[in-house]
């Protein structure tokens, strides 16, 4: 059985996907900075993993106060549907949504790590 929720969290998880890639990759020069300053590689991906926490965190909390009142205006506009929040949905949401951001966060960072100064300066 497909949820109804699946392709909504597709869509979710290419956002995700796409903003941190794009965010890892416009850094590049930053990483390079901080290596230049004796950053290890460990320093540089848990920087990145616990801005991706944070990141899908808050996405999370935002989506789920929407739902709430999305399904508030349905229950009180409409009497015939009568909508509810399961806490399996609300689960497989949230745990969706965070391991594809470490996945998609930590994919990037470890590349952006392990270049050299130069190949940092010939991306710019």
């Amino acid at each position: 059985m497909v949820y109804k929720n699946t392709y909504s969290l597709l869509v979710g998880w290419i956002g995700v996907m796409n903003i941190m890639l794009v965010s890892v990759t416009e850094r590049t020069k930053e990483i390079w900075i901080r290596k230049a300053i004796w950053a290890k590689k460990k320093d540089i991906i848990s920087q990145f993993l616990a801005e991706s926490v944070l990141m899908t965190a808050i996405w999370w909390i935002i989506w789920i106060l929407f739902s709430i009142l999305v399904i508030w205006i349905v229950n009180n506009v409409q009497n015939t549907i009568q909508a509810i929040i399961s806490v399996k949905s609300v689960l497989i949401a949230v745990l969706s949504s965070i391991s594809i951001g470490l996945i998609f966060w930590i994919m990037p960072a470890k590349n952006a790590a392990k270049l050299k100064p130069i190949d940092a300066l010939r991306f710019e």
